[in-house]
This record gives structure tokens, C-alpha cells and sequence, in this order.
């Protein structure tokens, strides 16, 4: 056989072998990532976005440039809604009193978190228990808390103002509930007792993630318990610390449930949060439109909120 029909059969029976081989490839390319199986395991999750998030907000985002009365004809106003928030002293008054509450109740959630975190996090005996003891309050909720509340700081006869009164603090006919700033202090005390729960379970899971040998190295080096946490707990639970800040300061900024319980606003709009006075323009004024308006700027802000405390909690190098 000449060299060029060999170099022929050489290439028609290689040619088959390099076929085989790229569909091998391809076929080992598939076995970890398979054609279109990204997409449909994405999919059902884009689909719950678009539905319950996207098309909710764009609907929203469509109301809030009507004149939506809830009962009535809908009449489309343009920005009119928005414009309007420029002179609404009371958005304003709600937004402001929105902040005072979350500058008060969110340092003393974050601490007593912490502390509870460093109480709990080791596994002798007892600690599960404790640890369900701290947590209890968050999972009973604020709304049954609240209506506990109410009951108890009834003046004369509530268990608040008994033990006040026993004590000497106060003369047992104090009226929490009527009065703006014991309100405001009533209520931040019930957030700090019952919120702080969730922040130690947060804080407690990165903490037993920290390897024992790093804390073993900093006694071999003479560290004590405070240098550690400052050194090397603080600065390794930092993502953490920052979800945690995160979670309770848009919580705060959407509070609702105890003080519509406990004050509906009051006394007068002295304690109305930003939600409550949404609340108040949508379904006791009847005026969606503006209300939904008004809920999309306090979206915008709590975005903003939640940027600025990304980026000032960041990892930095």
C-alpha cells in the first residue's frame, strides 16, 4: 500500500476517534453542568420573585401616580402625590419620631444580644435550656407581648405599676400609655426585652464558629477574656454584627404592631411611626394613592439606610 492510501485510512479511522472524543468532552462537560438545568433550577425562584415582588412593586409604583380613593372613581394625578409629601408635616413628624425610636432601641438590642450570645454559647449543662429561656420572648411575638402590656400598665392595677410603686419609683398610678414620652419608653423597653433573642442566636452561631485554637493561642500569650472578645471575637463576628445592625434597623424602621396596639399613634400622632401614619392615610383617610406613594419613599429610604450600613460595616483590607 502506498503511503498516501495509508495516510487515508490513517485519517478516516482518526477521524471517527476525534469525534468520539469531543462528544466525550461534551458529555463530561454535562455531567457537571448540564444544558438548561441552571435555568429551570433558577426558575421557580424567578417566578416567585416576579410574582410576589416585581409586578407587586410596579403595581404599586402605578397607584401611587392615581388619585386612588379606595372608593371611587381612580383618577390618574401624575406626581401630584409625591409633591404633596414636600408639605405633609406629618410625614415628616412620623419620619422623625421613626428615627428617635430606632436610635433608642438599637444600640441596647445589639448589646444585650452580644451579651446574651457570650452567656449561651458554650455547651455545659443548662445552656440549651438558657438558651430557649432568652429566646422565648422573640418567638412569642410582639403582638401578644403588646396585649400583655396593655394589662399590665393600667394604672392602680397593673403589675407595672405595683412593682413601681412597691419600690418606691413611682405611686402606682402612673399612665403609661396616655403620655407621648412614657409611652416611648414603655415601648423601646418591651423591643429591647423581646427583640434581643434573634440577634443572640445570630451572634451565638458565628461565635461557635470561631476555632477554640485561636482563643487557646491568645491565653498561651497571656490575652484574658476581655482582650479576646475585643481582639479577636469582635473582629471575626463582624459580617455578622453587621447583619445583625441591619436586621434591627430596618425592624425599627418598620415598626408597627406594638404601637398600634398598645397607643394607635397616640396620645394625638405623638408616637406614629412611618408606618402607622401609612397605615392611617390608606385605610381610616381611604386615600391609597397617596398612601402607596408615601410607602414607596420609605422604601427608597430604607434601601439607602441599608446601602450606607453595607458599605460603612463593609470588610475593609
Amino acid at each position: 500500500m502506498s503511503s498516501a492510501g495509508a495516510s487515508a485510512v490513517s485519517a478516516a479511522t482518526a477521524e471517527p476517534a476525534v469525534r468520539r472524543g469531543r462528544r466525550a468532552v461534551r458529555e463530561a462537560d454535562s455531567l457537571t453542568h448540564p444544558p438548561r438545568t441552571g435555568l429551570v433550577l433558577v426558575a421557580p425562584a424567578v417566578a416567585f420573585v416576579t410574582v410576589f415582588v416585581l409586578v407587586p412593586l410596579a403595581f404599586a409604583l402605578v397607584i401611587s401616580f392615581t388619585s386612588w380613593p379606595l372608593i371611587g372613581e381612580v383618577r390618574w394625578i401624575g406626581a401630584e402625590n409625591y409633591v404633596r409629601l414636600l408639605s405633609d408635616a406629618g410625614y415628616g413628624r412620623a419620619i422623625g419620631y421613626t428615627l428617635l425610636y430606632t436610635a433608642l432601641v438599637t444600640g441596647p438590642i445589639l448589646v444585650l444580644g452580644y451579651l446574651m450570645a457570650v452567656l449561651v454559647r458554650s455547651r455545659r449543662r443548662g445552656t440549651t435550656l438558657l438558651r430557649t429561656v432568652l429566646f422565648l420572648p422573640y418567638v412569642v411575638g410582639l403582638s401578644t407581648l403588646s396585649f400583655m402590656v396593655v394589662l399590665e400598665a393600667q394604672p392602680g392595677s397593673g403589675a407595672i405599676n405595683l412593682v413601681l410603686g412597691a419600690l418606691g419609683i413611682t405611686d402606682g398610678q402612673t399612665a403609661w400609655l396616655v403620655d407621648g414620652t412614657l409611652a416611648t419608653v414603655l415601648i423601646s423597653v418591651l423591643v429591647v426585652w423581646a427583640v434581643p433573642g434573634l440577634t443572640m442566636m445570630l451572634l451565638m452561631s458565628g461565635m461557635q464558629s470561631i476555632p477554640s485554637e485561636v482563643y487557646e493561642s491568645a491565653a498561651l500569650d497571656g490575652a484574658g477574656w476581655w482582650s479576646q472578645e475585643l481582639l479577636i471575637t469582635v473582629p471575626m463576628l463582624r459580617r455578622t454584627i453587621a447583619m445583625s445592625l441591619i436586621i434591627s434597623v430596618i425592624g425599627s424602621f418598620l415598626a408597627f404592631t406594638q404601637f398600634y396596639v398598645l397607643t394607635k399613634g397616640g396620645p394625638g400622632s405623638e408616637t406614629t411611626t412611618v408606618v402607622h401614619y401609612i397605615y392611617n392615610r390608606a385605610f381610616v383617610q381611604l386615600q391609597l394613592g397617596s398612601a402607596t406613594a408615601l410607602s414607596i419613599v420609605l422604601v427608597v429610604v430604607v434601601g439607602l439606610v441599608t446601602a450606607a450600613q453595607f458599605w460603612l460595616l463593609r470588610e475593609r483590607d
